[in-house]
C-alpha cells in the first residue's frame, strides 16, 4: 500500500457520491420553489436515492467495528429510514393509499425486484450462485410468519369476523407484537453471524472447496489492491457516525419535499396512489438495498447479498409497518391500520411464498432471477390503474 493511499480517507467514488448528494439536495430545494409539477418530484427522488447510498457507504465503513451481524441489522434499518420519513410525511399529507401500497411495495420490491436482479446479474457472470440454504430458509421462514401476522387485520376484515369493527385496536396489538418479535430477534441475528458455529461451518466449507477458496482469495486480493488505489482507507469512527447523522437529517428534509411534489406529479403523469406507493416510493426508499445487493451478487458474495436484501423486507414487516401504525395518530388526522386491499394481500403472500420455494435449496441462477423480476413487473402493471 502506498503512503498516499494510507493517508487518504475519502476515495474518488466517495467524493463523487458526496458531490452528487450536495447537488441533488440543493437542486431539490430550488426545484421545490420553482414552477413545474414533475421536475421537483424527479430531483427529490434522485436526492433521496443518493442520500440513501451515502447511508449505505457509512454503514460499510462501520463493519469492521460492529461485526457482520450487527452491520446487517443496522444496514437494513438505516436503509429503510428514508422510506419511514416518506411514509410519515405522506400520512401527514393524507396520502394513506400511498403509504399502504408502499409498505407492500417495499416488501415486493426487495423480494422480487432487487433479489431477482441480484440473481440475474450474479448468475450471468458466475453461473449458479450458491448460498447458505439454512440461513435462507430461516430468514424466509421468519418472513412468512411476519407477513402472515401483518395481514391478520386484513383477513379479519375480509371475512367479516367480530374483530372486523375493531381494525384500529387489532392493528395496534399486532404492531406491538411484531415489534417485540423484532427486538427478541436482534441478539440471535448478531450472534448467528459471528458465532462459533458459523465459523466452524465456514472452515468446513473451506476444506471441501480448497481450489475455489484459493481462487476467491486471489480475486479478493486483486479487489483489495484495486480498492487501495481507488477507494481510500476506512473512514474514522467520527466520520462514519457523523455521515449517518447528517444524511439522516437531510433525508428527512428531502423526504418532505418529495411528498409535497408527489401529488402534483401523480396528477400530471396520471399515476394512481397505489402505483406510486407500490413502485415509485418503494424503489426510491430502498436505494441502499438496490445498490448493495446487486453489487454483492456481481462480486459472487451471494450469502451477503441475500442477507442484505432479505433483511430489509423482514424489517419492513416487523418494524416499519408497526411503527407507522403507532405513530400515525401523532402525524395524521386519521389512524393508520394494517387493513390492506385484497389485491395487495394476495400479491405479497404469493411473492413471499414463491421466493421461499426458489431459494429453499440454497442455489439460484439468472433464469430464476429473471422470473422474479418478471413477476414483479406483472404485479406493478396490475396496480397502474389503481
Amino acid at each position: 500500500m502506498t503512503p498516499a493511499s494510507s493517508v487518504r480517507v475519502l476515495s474518488r467514488s466517495d467524493l463523487v457520491l458526496l458531490v452528487l448528494a450536495a447537488v441533488f439536495t440543493v437542486g431539490s430545494v430550488l426545484a421545490a420553489h420553482r414552477a413545474g409539477e414533475v421536475a421537483p418530484f424527479a430531483v427529490s427522488a434522485v436526492a433521496i436515492a443518493v442520500l440513501a447510498a451515502l447511508v449505505g457507504r457509512a454503514v460499510d465503513h462501520l463493519s469492521d467495528r460492529l461485526g457482520a451481524g450487527a452491520v446487517g441489522v443496522l444496514q437494513s434499518a438505516l436503509g429503510n429510514l428514508p422510506e419511514l420519513f416518506i411514509a410519515l410525511f405522506a400520512l401527514r399529507a393524507g396520502l394513506t393509499g400511498v403509504v399502504t401500497a408502499a409498505i407492500i411495495g417495499s416488501i415486493l420490491a426487495n423480494l422480487l425486484l432487487v433479489l431477482g436482479v441480484s440473481f440475474t446479474v450474479g448468475g450471468v457472470r458466475h453461473g449458479v450462485l450458491e448460498f447458505s440454504a439454512f440461513r435462507a430458509r430461516m430468514i424466509m421462514g421468519l418472513m412468512v410468519l411476519a407477513v402472515a401476522g401483518m395481514l391478520v387485520p386484513s383477513l379479519a376484515s375480509f371475512v367479516h369476523a367480530p374483530a372486523a369493527g375493531h381494525e384500529v385496536g387489532l392493528s395496534r396489538v399486532t404492531a406491538i407484537v411484531l415489534l417485540l418479535v423484532f427486538v427478541l430477534s436482534i441478539p440471535s441475528s448478531v450472534r448467528r453471524e459471528a458465532g462459533p458455529a458459523a465459523a466452524a461451518a465456514a472452515r468446513t466449507d473451506s476444506r471441501s472447496t480448497d481450489s475455489r477458496t484459493a481462487d476467491s482469495r486471489t480475486a479478493d486480493s486483486r479487489s483489495t489492491d484495486s480498492r487501495s488505489t481507488d477507494s481510500g482507507g476506512h473512514w474514522p469512527l467520527w466520520l462514519a457516525v457523523g455521515m449517518l447523522a447528517v444524511t439522516g437529517v437531510l433525508a428527512a428534509y428531502v423526504s418532505d419535499l418529495f411528498v409535497n411534489a408527489l401529488q402534483p406529479a401523480m396528477q400530471t403523469l396520471h399515476i394512481s396512489q397505489a402505483f406510486a406507493g407500490l413502485v415509485v416510493v418503494a424503489i426510491a426508499g430502498n436505494a441502499v438495498e438496490n445498490a448493495v445487493g446487486i453489487k454483492l451478487a456481481w462480486q459472487n458474495q451471494a450469502d451477503h447479498a441475500l442477507s442484505v436484501v432479505l433483511n430489509s423486507p423482514l424489517q419492513i414487516a416487523l418494524v416499519l409497518a408497526p411503527v407507522l401504525v403507532l405513530l400515525a395518530p401523532l402525524v395524521g388526522q386519521t389512524p393508520f391500520t394494517m387493513v390492506f386491499s385484497p389485491l395487495l394481500v394476495t400479491t405479497v403472500a404469493t411473492g413471499t411464498v414463491a421466493v421461499s420455494f426458489l431459494i429453499y435449496d440454497g442455489r439460484s441462477d439468472w433464469l430464476e432471477g429473471t422470473a422474479m423480476v418478471g413477476l414483479y413487473t406483472i404485479i406493478a402493471a396490475a396496480f397502474w390503474w389503481g
